[in-house]
């Protein structure tokens, strides 16, 4: 999958996060910037977590900024897939449920 325009998912209330994702030209890679209330204690767990959804997504370029406000792993995951769909305009057929993991 491709990042084909900017699109964002999530919000900023405590316990969830905005992810905000950007085309980048092709072979640029992934760059990620998080801004997190709990960097320092769960800084790595995070850039983990989108990295991995990343990979599941097959997405190898593009531009990702996590906003985070404390949230858990599985609502991060959630926000990248979701900006990740938006992205692309995808808006039906998605493969929530344990699809994507």
């Amino acid at each position: 999958m491709r990042i084909k325009q900017p699109a964002v998912a999530g919000t900023l209330e405590s316990s969830d996060c905005m992810v905000t994702v950007e085309p980048v030209e092709r072979g640029s890679g992934i760059s990620l910037e998080i801004d997190s209330v709990v960097i320092h204690q769960y800084g790595e767990a995070i850039r983990k977590t989108v990295l991995e959804t990343l990979d599941r997504l097959d997405i190898a370029d593009g531009y990702i900024r996590v906003n985070d406000k404390g949230a858990l792993d599985c609502t991060i995951k959630a926000r990248v897939e979701c900006a990740a769909y938006r992205s692309n305009g995808q808006r039906s057929q998605l493969p929530w449920g344990g699809v994507i993991q």
